[in-house]
């Protein structure tokens, strides 16, 4: 009686009765996993990985396969198989792919290949102990060298040759893309005294006089070659060889490279040969950055 009286008081007198509460406003929270989830399939792993952290429903879509098929190469069966063999079907999307992301071996672990993050396309290095490299079994001009500087822990030292000729091929199933061939190479030895890095350069000569020439040929006639001088005497550099196109066409592509200085006319040493690399184009330039 008392409360309807006081709200027939306040009417009289042109007051109003006080507005219900305004609805709750929608939050992040009330997305349905499957809304979040089709969301996820237009960003990159690493802003899938940093958007699980923010509620529940977050980080249920981010482990749903059809986030992680749209990060996975086209062809990413044939490497399941050829990396995970018989595990692959108890295995999640999220699962088979931060598998691929990690360096996998390959013919013995001369080879090695993983997925770059950002691109989805497949990085390949292949040791030097996979090059055919002139004179190599001659101690007098080439020794191997167990390194920790290395992913397959041993490269190839040059003493000192007057013909430097080195070549390869690898046929695999790069997913469709431009991708880049370098060579990593070092002038002079590494070692470590004392917790300190040491630089050798006793045997460095000759690379200053004539570029060393860089090619590389696919087994669909793409051919490109370039030239650099090796300058950068104690530290590790990639020599860029050119790029090439992998498109949806081919289910395997067959990649020859070679580096050569065949200029007679001096000697040259002093060079420490790691590997070649084959990566999207772009890869080295965000490695670097990150």
């Amino acid at each position: 009686m008392g409360v309807n009286f006081s709200a027939f008081f306040r009417l009289h007198n042109g007051s109003h009765l006080p507005s219900p509460p305004p609805p709750p406003y929608p939050c992040l929270g009330d997305l349905s996993e499957s809304c979040v989830a089709a969301v996820m399939e237009y960003l990159s792993p690493v802003e899938i990985c940093k958007l699980a952290r923010l509620n529940q429903a977050f980080r249920a879509a981010s482990w749903a396969d059809c986030v992680w098929e749209s990060k996975l190469p086209l062809n990413y069966r044939f490497l399941v198989r050829r990396v995970i063999g018989d595990f692959a079907p108890i295995m999640s999307k999220r699962e088979i792919y931060t598998r691929l992301c990690q360096q996998n071996p390959l013919d013995g672990g001369n080879k090695k290949f993983w997925l770059d993050k950002y691109s989805s396309g497949v990085c390949l290095s292949i040791s030097s102990m996979d090059l055919r490299i002139t004179g190599i079994d001659d101690r007098r001009y080439w020794n191997r060298i167990s390194t920790e500087e290395s992913r397959f822990n041993t490269v190839a030292y040059l003493q000192q040759t007057w013909w430097l000729e080195v070549g390869g091929e690898v046929e695999f199933p790069l997913p469709p893309g431009t991708y880049s061939l370098y060579f990593r190479l070092q002038l002079g030895q590494t070692s470590w005294r004392f917790g300190r890095k040491i630089h050798n350069l006793e045997h460095v000569h000759g690379w200053n006089i004539k570029p060393t020439q860089f090619q590389l040929w696919t087994s669909d006639g793409q051919h490109t070659k370039t030239e650099h001088y090796l300058n950068e005497a104690g530290k590790w550099t990639l020599h860029h060889a050119g790029n090439f196109h992998v498109d949806a066409r081919n289910e395997s592509i067959r990649i020859k490279f070679s580096m050569t200085q065949i200029d007679c006319t001096h000697t040259k040493g002093g060079l420490c040969l790691d590997s070649v690399l084959i990566c999207p184009v772009g890869y080295y330039q965000r490695s670097k950055c990150h």
